[in-house]
């Protein structure tokens, strides 16, 4: 149970850590907040409502993982190195693709509700 409450310990300053130094991250937590009541008006289903959010908590799992990445990039060395660029590139592409799935899954439900598929 003491692994459990540090490791959610551990977790929430890291999202904390994050989110004071990352604008992306402190966009999508306020866009995961107004998700929520969104997705209720939104998702045709309950089951839908549930899918919007968390297609949008896997973005910010995402974004968190980047953020990891370049952080650690950055310790690392601050001189231009093009195997690092490319890895901070992978990362931020990565974030590229699931914005674009749950920029789909947003349409597809706003389609489903409007009737249109």
């Amino acid at each position: 149970m003491r692994r459990l409450y540090l490791a959610t310990i551990n977790s929430w300053n890291g999202l904390v850590a994050a989110a004071r130094s990352e604008a992306a991250i402190r966009e999508e937590l306020a866009l995961l907040l107004l998700s929520i009541p969104l997705a209720y008006f939104v998702g045709v289903t309950t089951a839908r409502s549930i899918e919007l959010v968390l297609v949008l908590m896997l973005l910010l799992a995402v974004e968190l993982l980047n953020t990891a990445i370049e952080k650690l990039a950055d310790r690392l060395t601050l001189d231009h190195d093009e195997q690092i660029g490319r890895v901070k590139d992978m990362g931020s592409a990565a974030v590229g693709v699931a914005l674009l799935i749950a920029g789909a899954v947003w349409i597809f439900a706003i389609a489903e509700r409007l009737g249109i598929v």
